[in-house]
């Protein structure tokens, strides 16, 4: 099995593993996180790679490339943005047939999904994929001399965007955990925190990578679509906020654990 491979693969394990145990707190029925990943999964691989070939369809269509390659998941390319999607349409067909509540779904893997995500991002290491500018910096990430870009090829290390986007996955978790502790935040509102925070760390590591991708008005197309989805959240959250206080009691008899 390829590394790529196991990293995703342990990602999703660890992620379902976490929500399973958050849905059954909130009066979930056990078992049913691992009956709903059955279609959530499929269907965030394949968002996420029709994603990936819809937005850099050079790689793979044209003069000297193989349109097969499309279907080399193995290789990398999955596209957050299409597996977030296309998964929560997976989520929403495996809630529906389980009788549970997809809000209540949706707030028990809000922020296990990035910490799937922190482990999942070390793929692009072993594949040595993805990475940002070159740096000297003490923990550069050295990079072969065949999977080096363009007008790159005498440079030796790079900023391990992966390893950034990994750790930040790790705080978006840890936000979300508290957010939906402290506050009133729960369902929807507390996936689109996890979204909101996802794609503000998303926004400036995109910006550091230099694998060649469409830009539009001089962005990358990631910024684009963290920029929109951020907005999305954001007002999700605004029309959606409650008009009283939503903090949670923190001592006494009323406080509420995780």
């Amino acid at each position: 099995m390829r590394a790529y491979a196991l990293c995703i693969i342990t990602g999703i394990v660890v992620a379902a593993w976490l929500a399973e145990r958050r849905l059954v707190r909130r009066g979930g029925p056990p078992g049913a996180i691992s009956d709903i990943a059955l279609w959530a999964v499929p269907f965030g691989i394949l968002g996420g790679r029709l994603y990936h070939v819809l937005t850099d369809p050079e790689l793979y269509f044209g003069a000297g490339r193989n349109p097969w390659n499309a279907f080399a998941v193995w290789n990398g390319g999955l596209g957050i943005w299409g597996a977030v999607a296309l998964g929560a349409v997976g989520a929403w067909i495996g809630a529906h047939r389980a009788g549970v509540s997809f809000a209540l779904v949706a707030e028990a893997v809000a922020p296990t999904l990035p910490i799937g995500q922190a482990i999942g991002r070390w793929g692009n290491w072993f594949n040595q994929e993805l990475f940002g500018r070159p740096t000297s910096l003490p923990w550069g990430l050295q990079i072969s001399p065949s999977h080096r870009p363009v007008g790159y090829e005498t440079v030796t290390t790079f900023q391990p965007t992966f390893l950034y986007e990994s750790l930040w996955d790790l705080g978006v978790a840890a936000l979300v955990w508290w957010v939906g502790t402290r506050f009133r935040v729960g369902g929807f509102r507390l996936f689109a925190v996890y979204v909101a925070a996802y794609t503000v760390g998303r926004g400036w590591i995109e910006y550091l990578r230099i694998d060649k991708v469409n830009h539009i008005f001089g962005l990358r197309l990631n910024d684009w679509t963290s920029l929109l989805i951020f907005a999305a959240a954001v007002t999700f959250l605004v029309v959606t906020r409650p008009k009283t206080s939503t903090v949670r009691p923190t001592q006494g008899a009323g406080a509420i654990s995780d």
